[in-house]
């Protein structure tokens, strides 16, 4: 993997992340205090579902 491939998917991620704050403030807002009070296991198995995901994208197509 080339910089420049990296550096457009950190970009890419960047992109994607910033669509919700900015264009549904108040909701993101709220999503972020929900999570907040969420129990410690289920923010973890939330996380360990996204890098899974993650990696199988990476997997397919790479």
């Amino acid at each position: 993997m080339t910089f420049q491939v990296f550096m457009l998917a950190v970009a890419l991620v960047l992109l994607l992340e910033g669509v919700g704050p900015l264009l549904f403030p108040n909701k993101w807002r709220r999503y972020l205090n929900e999570l907040s009070h969420q129990n410690q296991q289920v923010i973890q198995r939330l996380g360990g579902a996204l890098v899974t995901a993650g990696v199988v994208v990476l997997v397919i197509f790479a």
